[in-house]
């Protein structure tokens, strides 16, 4: 996200909504530190512009999953743990 010519950032606040999954990166589950260190530079050159960011971020990958599924885990058992609600 550039700076408009006045120097000012495009948007004063942001919001980054990541699914679960996207932060598996090119891996079959669980978080890509690869993919996190990109994400981390490029919020990061978006915090410089002063944009303020917040970043809600899906636990999907975690509970469930296609790797969880093919690691025999049963697809709509997972799911439901993803979405289990505590007391």
């Amino acid at each position: 996200m550039a700076p408009q010519e006045d120097g000012k950032p495009a948007h004063r606040r942001v919001l980054v909504k990541l699914s679960g999954e996207a932060l598996m990166g090119d891996a079959d589950y669980g978080i890509d530190p690869a993919f996190i260190k990109r994400l981390a530079a490029e919020i990061r050159a978006m915090r410089e512009t002063g944009t303020e960011i917040a970043i809600v971020i899906g636990g999907g990958n975690i509970f469930r999953g296609a790797g969880l599924a093919r690691a025999g885990m049963d697809r709509v058992t997972a799911d439901h743990h993803g979405h289990a609600r505590g007391p």
